[in-house]
Parts: C-alpha cells; sequence; structure tokens
C-alpha cells in the first residue's frame, strides 16, 4: 500500500474538501482527486460520499483513515527511535473531565513522568471519544460505557456508584443513604438532557413511577457541586466525584453504578508507548 496515498487521504480527511487539503499538500486538486481515486481501487471500497456541496467519509473511510493516521505515526515513531531512542510521537488519550479529574491523575503523572513520548489530552466525552479512537484521532479513550461496540476493544477500570451532595443544613443530610422518593420535590442539579447520566436518573426515576424536573442543568461535575454550594439545589453526581466545603454527600443506590473503561481500536497496532499508558490507567488509577 502507498505511503504517499494514506498521507494524501489524511489530509483530505481532515480538511473535508479537496481544495483545502490540495493546498495544504502543495499539489493540484486532479492531483489529489487522482490520488484518493487510487487509494479506492487498491483497497475496493468506496471511502467517501457526496454530501450536499460537502463530502463525507463511508465508514470504510474511517477505518482507512484510523489505519493511515496510525501508520504515519509508528513510521515516524520507529524512525525516532531508531535516530534518538525515544519517540516524538505524542500518544494522544481522548477522556472526559470526570475521568481526567477523579480517575486519570495519576496515570497520566506516571506516563508524563517516564518521557516515553509526548502526552496529548483531548477532553472527550462520551461518544466524541470513541469517535476520536475511531478516526485515529487518538489512540485510547476512557469514558463510562455500558457495553462496548464490536469495533473496540477495552478494559474495565472503575465501576462508580452515584450519590447526591446537600447543604449541610438540609433535612436530607440528616439520612445516611438516599432513596429516589427523598428527592421527590425537591430541587436537583443534573446534567443536560443527552448525557448518560441524566438518562440514568430519568429512566430511574420514571420505573419508580416519579414525577420530576431538573431546577438546574449543568455540564460537569465541578459545575453541578458549585451550584449545590450556592443552595440552588440537590446535585445527583458520580460517587468518585469531591465533596466541596459546605456539603454533604449520601449515596444513592437507586441508580446501577456505571463502568468506566479504557477503549482502543480492534486490531489497531498500539505503540510501545501507548502500551505503557494503558498499563499505567489500568493500574494507577486515583484511589486504588
Amino acid at each position: 500500500m502507498d505511503l504517499d496515498l494514506l498521507r494524501a487521504f489524511v489530509a483530505f480527511a481532515e480538511h473535508g474538501t479537496f481544495a483545502g487539503a490540495s493546498s495544504a499538500l502543495h499539489v493540484s486538486q486532479a492531483t489529489l482527486h487522482g490520488q484518493i481515486a487510487r487509494l479506492s481501487e487498491q483497497l475496493g471500497v468506496p471511502l467517501y460520499r457526496r454530501v450536499g456541496h460537502g463530502v463525507e467519509l463511508t465508514e470504510d473511510g474511517v477505518r482507512v483513515l484510523a489505519f493511515a493516521r496510525e501508520t504515519d505515526a509508528r513510521i515516524r515513531g520507529f524512525r525516532d527511535e531508531l535516530r534518538a531512542g525515544a519517540s516524538s510521537q505524542p500518544v494522544v488519550l481522548a477522556a472526559g473531565e470526570g475521568a481526567f479529574l477523579y480517575l486519570l491523575g495519576p496515570a497520566v503523572r506516571a506516563f508524563h513522568g517516564k518521557a516515553l513520548a509526548p502526552l496529548r489530552l483531548l477532553t472527550r466525552s462520551g461518544p466524541t471519544a470513541l469517535e476520536a479512537v475511531r478516526r485515529g484521532e487518538a489512540q485510547l479513550a476512557v469514558t463510562a460505557l455500558a457495553s462496548v461496540p464490536d469495533d473496540l476493544e477495552a478494559q474495565a477500570l472503575a465501576h462508580v456508584g452515584a450519590k447526591v451532595l446537600i447543604p449541610r443544613r438540609h433535612p436530607l443530610a440528616r439520612k445516611r443513604a438516599l432513596r429516589l422518593r427523598d428527592l421527590a420535590g425537591e430541587r436537583l442539579i443534573v446534567p443536560p438532557i443527552g448525557a448518560p447520566h441524566r438518562d440514568a436518573i430519568a429512566r430511574a426515576m420514571e420505573a419508580e413511577g416519579l414525577v420530576w424536573s431538573p431546577a438546574v442543568e449543568a455540564q460537569g461535575w465541578e459545575l453541578m457541586a458549585h451550584f449545590a454550594r450556592m443552595g440552588l439545589g440537590l446535585a445527583i453526581v458520580n460517587a468518585f466525584c469531591r465533596v466541596p466545603n459546605g456539603l454533604h454527600a449520601r449515596p444513592l443506590r437507586a441508580l446501577p453504578p456505571v463502568t468506566y473503561r479504557v477503549l482502543w481500536r480492534r486490531g489497531a497496532a498500539l505503540s510501545h508507548a501507548a502500551e505503557a499508558l494503558r498499563a499505567m490507567i489500568t493500574t494507577k488509577r486515583a484511589g486504588s
């Protein structure tokens, strides 16, 4: 497989247009068209489709993009190791705010201290973290996931329950643990619609026949805790979240725990540095 064709396809995918990619590569659009067509011919699959005035990658195109990025990074990294003894190619990790704040700190510090390769962190939540891995933008992702998609491999990191952050003078602060029914009629601080944690709350409330509506929608555990501390309501957060001064935390056992996993593309040949980071993530979790 021609590496120049793979690199041309990466430029095309990243720019999203033949005009932008050809300009970046300093070739004509006709030349780039020919390169992408030859790659598609060699592989025997269409790599993109026209959508309105633009283009989008096919499912096979996304797989080729990830392979091309991975291949280019491995070649450059191997060359660096031969010449300098260490890779200059970054290991890229995609994860959400909560994972970075409460699960990944020890692993990130340990990897940075080893200086095996540069480390690049992408703040991506849920589906966007998985998409970064699928497209080869990140070698690894960490997110809460009930089941693992067929095109990815995964290792479980932690099972995390839920708790409620309550102002110290609130009557519910006297309880050792809370049920969903205890929250009926309370002002609740929850994530926005579409967030997995919000969906889990909604399903649990519906299962118990409870009618509810959030008082505050906030993106991110820290902001939810901040609003609870301001007295705007009770924040339902993951159990690993820190408890700010002025608040109590009480477990909410009605919500099933979520499983955080480290994920990578099935069949991907991870670099030595990426493998090292994956091992550190599974052995150096916060609180372990």
